[in-house]
């Protein structure tokens, strides 16, 4: 099968804008779009730049756009982006990003945002810590379980229209990495996470647009555990008294 990708290439150190670059590859409709960068990377033009690491789905890294939806590049198939013999696949890098180089992003702002809601656990200081381990029962554990899915391959906070017009939302991946800890029964930082996620640029900026829910590789409900940590919050600010302090958006 020959098939057409048509690469985004951007180099800043010789290029003022980006361009597109076309190479013509063979490959079999069970390869991926993978193996079909790595053949022009070795056998063709070696300067093209792209991260990948386990190429099995795992951590992440090879995500881009490809046909103008987010997805990784290790789990999406030639047969899925190409009708048939002699297609085009259009590739971008990663939205939102500045770009480094080709298809590679800066994921500067993306960590930034996923550090500043604190993703690790939160004990109850006010309780002396169990001599083994915390109890849970099955169905608490179901609660935080589609969220720790995220292999932060940001392909959600690409595909997320909000940032469009608003740069500083701290973007859905941020949110759901905050959910797993939120909806941890054995978690208490709910309290020590209001600073970020409880703001106009916080949880609140969400329009449920359900974009990242759509392109996320492992099938996170994305949208659902956002609007899940909206009313978490509510909860508490209610229990207390307290305005949630959403600068007027929906939840």
């Amino acid at each position: 099968m020959n098939i057409t990708l048509e690469i985004q290439r951007f180099n800043p150190e010789t290029d003022k804008e980006p361009h597109f670059k076309t190479y013509a590859v063979e490959v079999e409709p069970t390869d991926r779009v993978l193996d079909a960068l790595t053949e022009i990377k070795r056998n063709v033009d070696g300067s093209l730049g792209f991260r990948r690491s386990c190429a099995h789905g795992v951590c992440g890294s090879d995500a881009m756009v490809i046909n103008g939806k987010e997805a990784l590049a290790c789990k999406t198939l030639i047969q899925d982006v190409a009708e048939s013999d002699g297609a085009t696949i259009k590739i971008e890098p990663a939205r939102h990003m500045e770009v480094q180089r080709d298809l590679m992003v800066k994921q500067d702002t993306f960590f930034t945002n996923y550090k500043a809601v604190k993703p690790f656990f939160i004990a109850d200081e006010s309780k002396p810590a169990p001599v083994k381990e915390y109890p849970q029962s099955i169905e608490e554990r179901a609660a935080f379980d589609d969220p720790t899915k995220c292999i932060l391959c940001g392909a959600c906070y690409s595909a997320c229209p909000v940032i469009d017009k608003n740069p500083n939302f701290i973007g859905p991946a941020a949110i759901v990495q905050a959910s797993r800890f939120v909806f941890d029964s054995r978690d208490q930082g709910l309290d020590a996470r209001l600073e970020i996620l409880d703001q106009p640029n916080g949880v609140w900026a969400c329009e449920n647009h359900f974009e990242c829910t759509r392109v996320c590789p492992r099938e996170i409900k994305v949208t659902k555990m956002i609007n899940f940590t909206k009313r978490a919050i509510k909860k508490l600010r209610e229990e207390r008294g307290e305005q949630v302090n959403d600068g007027g958006a929906q939840a």
